[in-house]
């Protein structure tokens, strides 16, 4: 077999802990990542989903093929920096073809230490995910095509996992900080609220900007603490509500610090709303347990049912772990499910305004069938006042 020309020599490749070798172009920044990998559906919002805090520790496969269309803008990021350790996708990123874009995904993930890999068979890739479980993988970058496929097998191997880590501490805010800004709206783009609000005391696990916007669109005054905070920290504020954020990781690591400070909370009859790792942390502080799942839900077109009106909503998901919902202890109740897997997806206490979804309803990317989420939570505070 004759050896390949300069000009379709392979410049990336991933390589599965199974021997599994996938070549590739590459994009982005140069060098080698290894983490899990995972895919999403999603039809647009990469840059969302790349920024996104809960994808640390994760290469995100997507099974879109147009990506870099759009190009990037800063308005359009979930936290300071892409979080995501990688993209995989089928098509190089095509030049972006859009009024807000700033600059070329490629370039942006390049300055921004991405390692990223097109040309590849991302139908076959995603099979092999959802057959045998979310892979540990390394994604080499090397524009002179130059690849140790041992080293990287014997690297895709000994990396550990995601069970039993705590990432939520690598991706939280260092100090507190208030919060003000409100939802995207055509023609002013992002504005500040400018009245008083529902006082909101948010734990950062790995907050998704978008999500606050959402409860400060709804008419909270939000204060951001760090996941580390404790219940003491918490009450100092005298909130009126208690907001649990997304974040990366096991849930079961980060409610060893997490659960006792929402426990001590709930004690003071406050209402408490919970959002993916928030939703898991609440579960965990009332007594459930949770779970790794085989590849995971990632995606802006995940349908969930209500349990109690027969509503079904479509919605934006990433989560690699889920709540057992046979373990849900008496007085809390399970209130959504996925219509993909029937996995929980929603829980709420029978008596007390408090309750949380795995889902994303802050719809970034994604639908925005469930919004109305955060005018309950704020429905429950008004009442509790």
């Amino acid at each position: 077999m004759p050896a390949a020309s300069p000009q379709n020599r392979p410049t990336a490749c991933l390589t599965l802990a199974d021997g599994t070798v996938f070549y590739g172009q590459g994009f982005g920044a140069t060098g080698t990542t290894v983490a899990e990998l995972c895919f999403n559906t999603a039809m647009t919002g990469y840059q969302e989903i790349m920024t996104d805090p809960s994808y640390a520790g994760q290469i995100v496969t997507f099974t879109f093929p147009h990506v870099g269309n759009v190009g990037v803008n800063p308005e359009d990021d979930e936290t300071a920096a892409p979080v995501a350790a990688g993209m995989v996708v089928k098509w190089d990123p095509t030049t972006p073809s859009n009024w807000r874009s700033a600059e070329p995904l490629t370039g942006w993930l390049a300055r921004q230490g991405r390692i990223c890999i097109g040309g590849i068979d991302t139908r076959r890739l995603t099979r092999a995910i959802r057959q045998q479980g979310a892979p540990h993988v390394a994604l080499a970058h090397d524009p002179g095509g130059n690849f140790d496929i041992a080293d990287l097998v014997a690297r895709a191997r000994a990396f550990g996992g995601l069970e039993g880590l705590d990432l939520a501490k690598e991706v939280t805010c260092a100090q507190s900080y208030r919060w003000d800004e409100k939802r995207w709206a055509w023609p002013e783009g992002y504005t500040r609220r400018d009245t008083p609000g529902r006082r909101v005391v948010a734990i950062d696990y790995g907050a998704k900007r978008n999500i606050l916007r959402c409860l400060a669109s709804a008419g909270c005054d939000v204060t951001v603490l760090p996941a580390t905070a404790t219940a003491e920290d918490v009450l100092a504020l005298n909130p009126e509500g208690l907001f649990l954020s997304n974040g990366p990781g096991d849930p079961a690591a980060t409610g060893a610090y997490a659960v006792p400070m929402i426990r001590e909370v709930l004690a003071r009859d406050l209402p408490v709303f919970g959002i993916c790792l928030g939703h898991q942390m609440l579960a965990l502080a009332l007594g459930a347990r949770t779970i790794k799942m085989n590849h995971g839900h990632h995606g802006a077109n995940h349908p969930v049912k209500d349990l109690e009106t027969g509503k079904v909503e479509i919605t934006s998901m990433n989560h690699g772990f889920t709540v057992d919902s046979q373990t849900l202890p008496a007085g809390v109740m399970e209130t959504h499910v996925s219509l993909f897997d029937g996995s929980n997806c929603g829980i709420r206490m029978v008596d007390r305004p408090v309750f949380s979804v795995q889902y994303h309803p802050e719809a970034s990317p994604g639908p925005q069938d469930s919004y109305y989420l955060f005018e309950r939570f704020v429905t429950a505070m008004a009442a509790a006042a």
